[in-house]
């Protein structure tokens, strides 16, 4: 049995679907580096390291929109993007757990 099939993305500019995916790259890897939710130091210090870099992409995907004339973000629409794209489970990561009263 297939799994279902998940929805188109909304139509995005060539910039606009840059800037989604660095900012995913970047959600990636601060779920990484969550103290709450990692357990493994040098996983961290790795997540660490490479988030300077995806920082430096995420930054210049949007000075490109800038540069184009795209200064609006369009947020019904990235937020479309970001859904189909597993953003929700995602970005979760990033956020403390439910409290564990032990």
């Amino acid at each position: 049995m297939l799994p279902p099939e998940l929805p188109p993305l909304p139509a995005l500019t060539r910039a606009e679907g840059e800037l989604i995916d660095r900012y995913l790259d970047v959600v990636d890897l601060l779920g990484r580096i969550n103290p709450a939710q990692n357990e493994d130091t040098y996983r961290g210090l790795r997540a660490a390291q490479a988030l300077v870099r995806a920082a430096s992409e995420l930054r210049d995907a949007l000075a490109l929109m800038h540069l184009r004339g795209e200064t609006e973000l369009h947020g019904d629409t990235l937020a479309r993007a970001l859904r189909v794209l597993d953003g929700e489970r995602r970005t979760a990561r990033v956020a403390l757990p439910p409290d564990c009263v032990r």
